[in-house]
């Protein structure tokens, strides 16, 4: 036995996740490419390891269903897919989780706070509600590793698959990481008895054994803690932050560096759905004033808000999508005031305007695009490099929704139409 120290290696994120997927003895993983998880599956397809497979498929229902079949027939599988590929695959993750899987099977959700490489800001963490699945959020690359690991134990007790969010910030992001043993095979077969219950039956049997299961996970682990840095100053008011993701290091790092914010607590959660609500709630009880920092969308924030001295993005602390470190000095300085108007929310949108990319200057198809500059006729476009002609100074493509949309969203245009 190798002792403590041969496990530990310094790493990015997604170099830890990829450790933790060799470690989870997964045999399969599928993915689709998009920005950020593009990076990941460039690991696991680089790494010359025979004990699994990894390959590109055509799309993200595709990929969810291959993986489908490897976990019924007892393997454990991983799914990488950017936020938008999880709005196709979540057909068949709704109904694997109250039909069950057999091994542990988890999707990575590749988010992109300020939309660097996407159509759009999506929080991946709603498919949680909306799937009723566990969600984690790791903040580091440690939490990475460990989540991760404990993802495919989770899906294996609970029958269910397992999300795991990431961001760009958590592949940019290093630290050490503490390696544990390789899991051990066999793991289980898709149980056939589940048959015996009908389609409302599963649903029920989901809400009286399985997600009682995963409350009471998010409760009790340690995934989810508080932090405290220093002492409260004798009279200042009681000032709580709750975090998840990347957003948790950002305030780590200003609250050590700064020193302003002695004795502020931090709740730290590396597994966000279900909300820890008892943890949360006397969380809330302990601090006159609390703080959530998170990106995209305020998903821990709306949940629990009426509580009364919650503040984030709803009260214009934090703004929507990417939380920068001078986001967070902004919500600290105007933690007294109840609502935030921030002026200068209009210097950042033209600041991102200007930094807005351009169809590339020896793009063999500029010609095309000076052409569709002509009156009259709409122009309906594909995600893609394409959207980057839509805006001044070329104005040819008007309209674009996703990948593949371009003729069914012509053919509902009136009239001429390209």
């Amino acid at each position: 036995m190798k002792d403590e120290a041969a496990y530990e290696t310094v790493c990015n994120g997604f170099e830890a996740l990829c450790f933790a997927a060799l470690d989870s003895d997964v045999a399969l993983i599928t993915g689709v490419p998009g920005y950020p998880v593009t990076s990941l599956m460039e690991l696991f397809l680089k790494t010359n390891d025979p004990t699994y497979s990894a390959s590109w498929l055509t799309n993200e229902k595709v990929a969810l269903e291959v993986a489908l079949g490897v976990s019924v027939s007892g393997r454990r599988a991983l799914v990488l897919v950017k936020h938008v590929g999880m709005n196709l695959l979540s057909d068949p993750l709704i109904t694997s989780v109250t039909h069950t899987i057999g091994a542990g099977l988890v999707i990575i959700a590749g988010d992109d706070p300020g939309a660097k490489g996407s159509q759009n800001e999506q929080d991946s963490r709603w498919y949680g509600r909306i799937a009723e699945v566990a969600v984690f959020d790791p903040s580091s690359p440690e939490a990475a590793y460990r989540t991760l690991r404990r993802a495919y134990e989770l899906s294996e007790e609970s029958r269910v698959p397992v999300i795991l969010r990431v961001t760009a910030g958590l592949e940019k992001s290093k630290g050490k990481i503490r390696r544990l043993p390789v899991s051990s095979a066999p793991h289980p077969e898709f149980d056939r008895s589940i048959w015996k219950l009908r389609m409302t039956e599963k649903h029920q049997h989901f809400h009286s054994k399985v997600y009682p299961m995963l409350e009471e996970e998010v409760e009790t682990t340690d995934f989810n803690e508080i932090r405290k840095e220093g002492e409260l100053i004798k009279g200042a008011e009681r000032i709580g932050v709750i975090s998840s993701g990347f957003a948790s290091a950002l305030v780590e790092d200003i609250v050590k560096k700064s020193g302003k914010h002695q004795g502020i607590s931090h709740l730290v959660l590396n597994l966000v759905n279900p909300l820890p609500m008892k943890k949360i709630g006397a969380f809330l009880k302990d601090n006159q004033k609390v703080l959530v920092i998170e990106e995209s969308e305020p998903f821990i924030e709306e949940q629990i808000r009426i509580a009364g001295n919650v503040c984030g993005k709803k009260t214009g602390h934090l703004p929507y999508g990417e939380i920068t470190p001078e986001d967070i000095e902004f919500a600290f300085e105007h933690i007294e005031e109840e609502k935030v108007s921030r002026l200068a929310d209009s210097g950042f949108i033209e600041s991102r305007k200007k930094g807005r990319a351009a169809i590339c200057e020896d793009c063999p198809y500029l010609p095309l695009y000076y052409f569709l500059r002509i009156t009259d006729i709409r122009v309906a476009g594909d995600m893609g490099c394409s959207v980057r002609s839509a805006p001044e100074p070329l104005a040819a493509v008007d309209i674009s929704f996703a990948l593949g949309s371009a003729i069914s969203v012509a053919c509902g245009f009136e009239k001429k139409k390209v």
